[in-house]
């Protein structure tokens, strides 16, 4: 196999996993997150750098907060790391919970860039995150495409941008760019809901006690707009309508777990919907000791060979 994929929800254990697997395998970690790509925004991300124990690790900290980081770029970066790591005899492991980012690699996903649509993005100005919704819902039935998570519609930037993607394919689609075909071995963490839920709420509180909010002040202090960071969504947009004075602590606490508790089971559809679109996964019980999940993926990796 070319790769082997760690793949499964928020607070499941998916980068000490990770690291552990590449200690046996000789591998380096080439992340699939969608936001821990961004230099600075480190507790909101969740990057736990130190959790890599040494292990060599790609595409974090490679765009600066405030700018739009997509998929087009992340499957150029992707290709960039793996053929840097393969080309010094490492094996390749990539780890992350962005659904997206991973089934583009997995599956092969033939993209293309979308430029800008300035008219097209002030004609939207202005509706609800309500109405880009349903605009954006027909224009993926028109192009024959499924919403599969809300992860488009997380908050009007991503609806516009999406419409615009969307509206471009419609009217005017590019040629696919080539992406090489991998073979892929994916092992997901399965952790039960209950744990999931208790591990999301005391890592939350952990990050605020160490300085969630501090990064969120430093990084509106060097210039970079509110609405840019609320963008990004989950952390960012709760912490820094906090920041700013839109909600209470209280509010940005309680709503924030509740997104985060929603992002994670909206994770869960999307990797079922890759099985449903043919990749196979192969479940781990994530409750399990580190030295016994290890033996089980070696165990599977090893009768795939």
């Amino acid at each position: 196999m070319d790769i082997i994929t760690v793949l499964g929800p928020t607070a499941c254990g998916k980068t000490g996993f990770a690291v552990a697997l590449a200690k046996k395998l000789d591998a380096e970690i080439i992340s699939a997150d969608s936001r821990q790509v961004y230099r600075r925004m480190d507790l909101g991300t969740g990057k736990d750098l130190e959790d890599y124990d040494g292990v060599p690790y790609h595409l974090i900290d490679i765009a600066e907060p405030g700018t739009k980081y997509n998929l087009y770029r992340y499957q150029q970066d992707f290709l960039e790391a793996y053929k840097d790591i393969v080309s010094r005899g490492k094996r390749v492991i990539i780890c992350g919970g962005t659904g997206l980012y991973l089934e583009s690699v997995v599956r092969g996903y033939q993209i293309s860039e979308v430029p800008k649509n300035e008219e097209l993005r002030k004609s939207l100005e202005g509706k609800s995150l309500e109405e880009l919704t349903v605009i954006l819902r027909e224009l993926k039935e028109k192009n024959g495409n499924v919403m599969h998570n809300h992860t488009d519609v997380d908050t009007a930037k991503r609806a516009i941008r999406a419409i615009e993607i969307e509206t471009h394919n419609l009217e005017d689609p590019l040629p696919n760019r080539d992406f090489p075909v991998f073979t892929s071995l994916n092992i997901g963490l399965d952790i039960p809901r209950d744990l999931r839920r208790q591990r999301i709420s005391d890592r939350l509180q952990a990050r605020i006690d160490a300085g969630m909010l501090d990064e969120i002040r430093g990084l509106l202090a060097e210039g970079i707009p509110a609405e840019d960071l609320i963008y990004y969504g989950l952390e960012y947009k709760y912490l820094t309508l906090h920041v700013i004075g839109e909600i209470t602590y209280e509010e940005m606490f309680t709503q924030l777990e509740t997104a985060i508790h929603q992002f994670a089971k909206r994770q869960m559809t999307w990797f079922r919907g890759m099985e449903r679109r043919g990749s196979i996964i192969h479940w781990i019980d994530a409750t399990r000791p580190m030295e016994v999940k290890v033996e089980k993926a070696l165990e599977i990796i090893n009768s795939e060979q």
